[in-house]
């Protein structure tokens, strides 16, 4: 290492080191019985404490977890020099989409009489959400785009209440368009639909997609690694105005985002909160189901990922494990989704074996649904693999790690 990379280094984290050392020392820890709770090398955290090699975030997660510091070094990690990994839509966007929103307006009666084209939507419709779990999203963007313009062109035809009905199916063909933007990469896309699909559902008189969106841009800037963002515009989205299904949801996010910051209280009380919601909604809640179909329990899934970010891999990918096992055999992308999760918890807390036995079985899914979120994860359960690079499963798998890690063209 330079010199001049040294001092950089010093200047973007010139405490972390030292609270470190300070940390280890209360908690009577040497620094190799610190390396071995955390599965880092003695003299990679020798350089860290010493100032002379930056700390990713996820070691600063584990060491929280591994000295009871809340969060501390989780914060202290955190460098406005460092540069952003996805572009993030503010909470101030949302707050805009929101003062728009009317309030105390009932919505439409629905209709009884749907019709025969109606009918045929509403059943593409499903059939588009299964292919989504089994194929990229390039193959289903067009076909989504090209119904929600045939939707909005028969809306404007119709008369109430089917035009009612139509406009809500085009919102929800909208939604899920956005939700396959996100998937392909293209978070300003994603964005755009999510906001038409509100437009959509406002005009039919439902305005719970309104706050949707707001949690979509939540979705968008947690996987940005910005904590405070993502509880920010979580907690927008939790209006006591609309579904105990999005406030649920909304919760759901509001707590990933404190793991991310290593905040344990106020992750679990977020956790809680989205089980009662969600419980609610699954009782009495009329709303058609929004985000994910396939996850029986979101909270309980959530929860695993949580543990992650909480500097508890060992724990994270048991949760995830037992969750996983629930999904049905036909949810691809769901699965994919979370089983490179539970590999990269496996892989973090230093179960080499069980970490690409997973991710052996998971690689062909990860292919076929070509997901930009999903191969997020898998980068980062690359870069954990690739510290036990002399391990013989890690060499033997390395070669089509790097062929699921090409974007799809």
């Amino acid at each position: 290492m330079t010199e001049s990379h040294e001092r950089t280094t010093q200047e973007v984290h010139p405490r972390f080191g030292a609270e470190l050392r300070r940390l280890r020392s209360l908690a009577g820890l040497s620094l190799g019985q610190l390396a071995r709770k955390i599965h880092y090398s003695k003299g990679h955290l020798s350089k860290i404490e010493r100032g002379t090699k930056q700390p990713p975030p996820q070691l600063a997660r584990l060491c929280d977890a591994a000295l009871g510091a809340n969060g501390r070094l989780a914060s202290l990690s955190s460098s406005p020099a460092d540069p952003p990994r996805r572009k993030v839509v503010t909470v101030g966007a949302a707050s805009v989409l929101l003062s728009s929103l009317p309030r105390n307006q009932a919505a439409p009666a629905a209709s009884k009489e749907e019709g025969v084209s109606l009918a045929f939507f509403r059943s593409l419709f499903d059939q588009f959400r299964r292919i989504g779990q089994v194929a990229g999203p390039h193959a289903v963007l067009p076909a989504l785009t090209a119904q929600t313009h045939t939707l909005t062109g028969l809306a404007a035809k119709a008369g109430d209440p089917v035009r009612t009905q139509l406009l809500l199916l085009a919102s929800r063909y909208a939604e899920f368009a956005g939700w396959m933007a996100q998937e392909g990469g293209d978070d300003v896309s994603a964005m755009k639909w999510t906001d038409e699909a509100a437009s959509l559902a406002s005009s039919g008189g439902d305005h719970d997609l309104t706050h949707y969106a707001v949690l979509r841009r939540a979705l968008v800037t947690m996987y940005a690694g910005d904590a405070d963002g993502t509880i920010a515009l979580a907690r927008t989205a939790q209006d006591k105005n609309t579904s105990y299904r999005i406030r649920g949801l909304a919760a759901v996010q509001e707590a990933q985002g404190h793991a991310l910051a290593g905040q344990e209280v106020l992750c679990r009380r977020a956790l809680d909160r989205s089980r009662d919601l969600l419980d609610r909604a699954s009782k009495g809640d009329s709303a058609p189901v929004l985000g994910t179909s396939h996850v029986s329990d979101p909270t309980a899934m959530a929860e695993g990922w949580c543990l992650y970010d909480l500097g508890r891999p060992a724990e994270a990918a048991d949760r995830l494990g037992r969750e996983l096992s629930r999904l049905p055999a036909d949810a691809m992308r769901a699965r994919a989704r979370y089983g490179v999760r539970q590999a990269l918890a496996h892989a973090t807390a230093g179960e080499i074996d069980e970490a690409c036995a997973v991710t052996d079985s998971l690689l062909r899914s990860v292919d076929v649904v070509s997901s930009a979120t999903i191969r997020t994860d898998l980068y980062r359960l690359n870069g954990e693999l690739n510290r036990f690079r002399t391990h013989g499963m890690v060499r033997e798998l390395s070669p089509r790690m790097a062929a699921s890690l090409r974007p799809a063209v």
